[in-house]
């Protein structure tokens, strides 16, 4: 036992020994600042007890004795972080200290004096806690008629050093900021940092840029609705192979019949009223002049029924030749009318895949035909594929996204065994290098973009 410790009287050690045991129980920082300012009452009697934390000038009011969480922003507490700066310069050394009331001749201000005689007794004892090491953690301060005796400053001070440590241990071990360690360097290191950074900003670099990508085939054709219906079936499965006069999708040829019957019986009508206006012609000089008219109107329903016929021919639509057919789903199709010249699906030839790139306007960068690309597919991320921009679109366009891009189309730089993994449809993200540029420029190039099109600078 320390000598102040075998000094302290043995009531008080008692005292001090039910006082150290709860600040053991404590669970949190807040529940042994609880018990600091307020089970010390049985060892000091104060009016009031005051925690703060921190060591300097705008340390923090953590407990009031008597209050559950001083957060009330009342005159009182108003006077108190105001007056806290003064009371912590009045506190030199590094030990206990009892501040009596300030007369006027002591430098503490008006304001801060009147709020001392209305609320606070004769005096007040600052005790600081600390860590092991000797940094400051808070101090505690007990408002007293009359400073304390020497043994119960001896057990107040038995007290602060097991705070402390509980403290600590709860508090864990103190961040040190950025400021202290960059002080702590010295000016020869913190010198030879800021070149090293500064030369690090100068090391060139590949610039690059991600974009999701899509495997297509660079040899495609798009197979188009023919004549204006609705689609009826579908007779293939997406990115399934197809021959060349294989029957790819129907439409419905109920309105086409509809009007072939119509039309066969009006070439039929337009043939009777010919033949019968032929044989008066013989008699009928009237029946002979309307022989033109009814000539003209038979040929006119006859070429109605062929263009009928030719219509009829072409609701089913047959590949012009073999590929893979490329598509979403047949449901979205089935029963949906289209125009003529939509678009249905695409004729691939698997044999010639290329990546088809939407690079969004923020990430462009400028790209010369033939630069790297790295194709990372979704389904084998750890297995790039090897490619080279062969096109780039003038202008950016709208995504399905809602993103402005510029498109891009690369050829793969594989050979034919590799290239076969990269299934049409398959997506992932490319990643596309461009020339060599100096490491602060690529780091920077972003923000500095940002700056200049909120400033306009």
């Amino acid at each position: 036992m320390s000598a102040p410790a075998a000094q302290v009287q043995p009531r008080l050690a008692d005292i001090v020994t039910a006082l150290e045991a709860r600040a053991r129980a404590a669970n949190t920082v807040s529940e042994l600042g609880f018990g600091i300012a307020n089970d010390s009452y049985g060892l000091l009697g104060f009016r009031q007890a005051l925690l703060f934390g921190g060591d300097s000038a705008g340390a923090t009011l953590l407990t009031v004795s008597g209050l559950a969480r001083p957060a009330e922003d009342s005159p009182y507490l108003i006077w108190l972080r105001r007056a806290w700066p003064w009371l912590r310069a009045q506190c030199e050394g590094d030990g206990p200290a009892w501040i009596a009331q300030p007369g006027p001749a002591r430098g503490m201000p008006a304001g801060l004096l009147d709020g001392w005689q209305e609320w606070w007794p004769a005096g007040v004892w600052v005790q600081p806690i600390a860590r092991r090491s000797g940094e400051r953690l808070g101090w505690a301060v007990f408002l007293l008629d009359a400073a304390p005796p020497a043994p119960v400053a001896q057990a107040l001070a038995r007290l602060a050093a097991t705070w402390g440590y509980c403290w600590e241990m709860l508090a864990g071990k103190p961040r040190s900021s950025w400021r202290s360690r960059w002080s702590g360097l010295g000016r020869t290191r913190r010198y030879a940092l800021l070149a090293a950074v500064v030369a690090l900003l100068f090391i060139p670099v590949r610039h690059s840029s991600l974009a999701p990508a899509e495997v297509i085939s660079l040899d495609a054709q798009a197979v188009t609705a023919p004549i204006e219906g609705v689609v009826k079936a579908i007779h293939v499965r997406p990115n399934q192979n197809v021959r060349a006069g294989e029957v790819l999708f129907s439409l419905d040829d109920t309105t086409l019949r509809n009007r072939l019957e119509v039309a066969q019986k009006s070439v039929a009508v337009a043939d009777a009223e010919l033949q019968v206006a032929t044989q008066k012609a013989f008699d009928s000089f009237q029946s002979k002049s309307d022989l033109a008219l009814l000539t003209g109107r038979a040929n006119e329903k006859r070429a109605e029924l062929e263009a009928i016929r030719a219509q009829l021919a072409r609701v089913d639509i047959v590949a012009p030749r073999a590929g893979v057919a490329v598509f979403a789903d047949a449901d979205e199709w089935l029963g949906r009318p289209v125009t003529t010249g939509e678009r249905i699906m695409l004729l691939a030839n698997p044999a010639k895949p290329g990546v088809m790139i939407n690079l969004p306007a923020a990430d462009a960068i400028a790209l010369e035909p033939g630069a790297t690309v790295k194709l990372f597919l979704t389904v084998m991320p750890l297995a790039p594929f090897d490619a080279k921009v062969s096109e780039t679109s003038y202008q950016a366009i709208v995504t399905p996204e809602g993103v402005a891009s510029y498109r891009l189309r690369a050829v793969f730089d594989e050979d034919p065994g590799r290239t076969q993994q990269a299934r049409i449809g398959l997506r992932g993200t490319a990643k596309i290098y461009g020339s060599r540029v100096f490491l602060g420029y690529y780091l920077l190039r972003r923000p500095l973009a940002s700056v200049r099109e909120w400033t306009g600078w």
